[in-house]
């Protein structure tokens, strides 16, 4: 079960761990969550991460990928990291079985602002992939439901078969969560919403939009128009959120591949407020 994630680091961001994987579990056609374990139990013990924030996966001969925590069991010294093989260290990784090792660096990056939200309604917002970076904040919020007044979940993909942790919505709504889900494209099974994520801002009640806070990842144009849908919806642009999905090589502000307008994402994010990073969202090409 993964439980409550810590806001302390104690383990040096800046060297490589070994972990081994514990499991592998399949999520959608291309997409695995990985369960880690650090070698070392004593680095393990030592180790602690953030919602939102993420690790550097490491290969030799392939090189390290940038991997947002998608979960973090702490009772037994594991990580759970969701990836899509779509590179050169995802597509190796993806070749890995149970029982073989690669390397871990991090925790790096601010993570999603939990302790902001507290005492007030909490939407969490998700679109493709971008579930992942949210699940730790779900996982969290649910686990702590009795410090926030309503926890809404909130995502959306191209179709049903694209969906994320199908397995956990079940758990999540037992633990008193609203969850809305839609999709781009329909099928004859699919009875649920069709059509983009913005539109279930809309959905939901706010009864206090001062006291709401949104916390969202997916594409950037999705998080765009979601932003701007809470913004009409009266709630402050100071109180939403978004985890940005840029190239990051370096987790340190070095490389400059990740620059977003004044900010580097592997540093000054992945998770920035909106108001901060609204107007860069509008420039093409950026």
């Amino acid at each position: 079960m993964v439980v409550e994630l810590s806001a302390v680091k104690s383990v040096s961001p800046w060297q490589t761990h070994s972990v081994r994987i514990v499991s592998v579990k399949a999520e959608i056609p291309g997409v695995m969550t990985y369960r880690l374990k650090f070698v070392d139990q004593a680095v393990g013990n030592s180790f602690t991460v953030e919602p939102g924030q993420f690790n550097m996966l490491y290969l030799p001969g392939y090189g390290e990928s940038a991997i947002s925590v998608s979960g973090y069991d702490p009772e037994n010294n594991e990580l759970l990291h969701t990836v899509r093989a779509a590179g050169n260290v995802t597509r190796a990784l993806s070749r890995l079985v149970v029982g073989d090792e690669l390397g871990l660096r991090g925790p790096f990056g601010q993570g999603w602002p939990m302790e902001t939200a507290r005492d007030g309604h909490l939407v969490l917002i998700a679109g493709g992939l971008g579930f992942a970076p949210i699940c730790s904040a779900i996982e969290t919020a649910v686990q702590q439901s009795s410090r926030y007044r309503r926890i809404s979940i909130l995502a959306g993909a191209r179709s049903p078969d694209q969906l994320l942790y199908g397995q956990q919505y079940n758990l999540w709504k037992a633990a008193g969560a609203e969850l809305r889900l839609t999709v781009d494209r329909a099928t004859s099974q699919w009875s649920g919403n069709v059509g983009v994520v913005p539109l279930l801002v809309n959905r939901i009640e706010i009864s206090d939009p001062a006291t709401t806070t949104v916390m969202m990842c997916g594409p950037e144009m999705m998080m765009w128009y979601t932003a701007k849908a809470a913004t009409e919806r009266n709630i402050p642009a100071e109180n939403i959120w978004l985890s940005m999905e840029r190239n990051m090589n370096c987790a340190i502000g070095h490389c400059g591949h990740c620059q977003f307008g004044p900010a580097f994402i592997c540093k000054d994010g992945p998770v920035l407020r909106y108001d901060k990073i609204a107007s860069y969202l509008k420039i093409k090409g950026l």
